[in-house]
């Protein structure tokens, strides 16, 4: 099985992700010939840089021959632009009934010539007052008029709807209202379709995403600054293991949030694989003591067997020395019956030589928040600790099995096509035992043969 993992050590956009993608092996002229058939006016400048002393490839997004600015350059001229504009011609902004005019993001840019020169934020001002830029149909209707696979035109669409339906929900809009700056609208068309057209040459089978770092300080927007993550970009991001290094700058863009969110099938530690290749694909920054970059390991994934999964789990500890026994079995219950894939409790000597309870719990990422409650609410302790780690499991099936008094659920586990563990449900047998005044070690004595005899049969 061919995989790549992405590591997003300082963030993700989607130029950063092109970047990282020719440096593994995906032709430039792919996306060279994307763009051109995009018929935008965009083109892109691939070039070698170096951030942090690591080499990298460095994608640029030129419409009409002009780069874009940093986001606080922009946001700067476009205030004093507006405050200008205003002025003179008494016009108001933000009707209620108009389409959201989407100008805050990445993407969401005036243009910086090659030479450094910069548009007159004037007639940005002037036309962001009397264009509403592209709607969402009209970029859907672009994807699909490109030459491109339909696997590609499908994965761009879907990255632009989770795109538009995040900000449709910051502002409090449907998402047919939402509008992308003509510029922006090209920056993002261009990222989301050769991101789409670059993971289909890459041709791996599953990506894998690492935790992201999402920088931290704030940002300038139309409405002021924000915290980052910008609004959007939380949105896309939920359920996605996030965290924020010493880095006070934005680093993943909603553009870059909804390419990994919508391309990465999971998120987790570096994968069990054979490495083929890596490439690096740089941001715009080069910050002196961090490398802006993203890297893209490709290779083939170390299976153990067609019948194991693995996943990403959330591991919750608690040291108790001072929790009621009593109160423990229903502890355990609560955090079984809230969705804990496992709990546990293990003796441990601890401080002032107190004997106490190692209390552990097994469980879902997106259930960690809820069953931490539970454990601060039902025990005594002062602190949860939280940890992630992969699960390698079997692959299980269930079967009904007969028995004297009635069926039984039998758990079975199977490895490269054969069953090598199987089970009785407890539940099962301890309900018929109690109905029918029956041994539990009986009952769960018949549900084993009854399973051996439906197996030989």
């Amino acid at each position: 099985m061919r995989i790549a993992y992405l590591d997003c050590f300082s963030g993700i956009s989607g130029d950063m992700l092109l970047g990282a993608l020719v440096d593994v092996g995906v032709p430039p002229q792919v996306f060279q010939q994307t763009v051109a058939g995009l018929n935008v006016g965009a083109k892109l400048e691939v070039s070698r840089v170096n951030r942090a002393g690591i080499s990298a490839t460095k994608v640029d997004v030129l419409v009409h021959g002009e780069k874009e600015l940093p986001r606080e350059v922009f946001w700067e001229q476009q205030a004093h632009a507006h405050e200008h504009a205003d002025a003179g011609s008494g016009h108001s902004h933000g009707g209620r009934n108009e389409p959201v005019q989407l100008r805050e993001h990445n993407y969401a840019r005036p243009a910086l010539s090659r030479e450094g020169g910069r548009r007159d934020p004037s007639s940005e001002a002037h036309e962001h007052g009397h264009s509403h830029g592209r709607g969402l149909n009209e970029i859907r209707e672009i994807i699909v008029k490109a030459t491109i696979s339909d696997s590609a035109k499908k994965t761009a669409t879907s990255i632009f709807d989770a795109l538009g339906a995040a900000e449709a929900k910051i502002h409090d809009s449907k998402i047919e209202e939402i509008h992308f700056h003509e510029v922006g609208s090209v920056d993002a068309i261009v990222d989301i379709v050769c991101a789409a057209i670059g993971v289909e040459a890459l041709g791996v089978d599953e990506i894998v995403c690492s935790a992201l770092n999402v920088g931290g300080g704030t940002v300038k927007c139309a409405h002021g600054s924000l915290p980052i993550p910008a609004p959007a970009t939380l949105e896309l991001l939920k359920g996605a293991p996030v965290y924020s290094s010493d880095i006070q700058v934005e680093l993943v863009t909603p553009t870059g949030a909804a390419i990994v969110k919508t391309l990465a099938k999971r998120f987790g530690h570096f994968p069990e694989m054979t490495i083929e290749k890596a490439g690096y694909g740089a941001g715009s920054r080069d910050f002196p003591a961090h490398a802006n970059l993203v890297r893209l390991t490709v290779g083939e994934r170390a299976t153990l067997s067609p019948n194991t999964s693995e996943e990403l789990v959330t591991i919750l500890e608690a040291n108790l020395d001072d929790l009621n026994p009593q109160l423990f079995g229903y502890v355990m219950d609560r955090l079984l019956q809230a969705g804990a894939l496992d709990a546990y409790g293990v003796p441990v000597q601890m401080k002032k030589n107190r004997p106490g309870t190692l209390l552990t719990v097994l469980a879902k990422p997106e259930d960690a928040a809820k069953l931490t409650e539970i454990v601060f609410s039902e025990t005594t302790t002062l602190g949860v600790r939280r940890r992630q780690e992969q699960r390698q499991a079997l692959m299980r099936k269930w079967v009904n099995v007969p028995t004297p008094w009635g069926e039984v659920r039998m758990k079975l586990a199977s490895m490269n096509g054969t069953v090598t563990n199987y089970a009785p449900e407890y539940e099962d047998c301890r309900r018929i035992a109690a109905e029918h005044h029956v041994p539990l070690k009986t009952v769960m004595q018949e549900a084993v043969q009854g399973y051996l005899k439906t197996r030989e049969n």
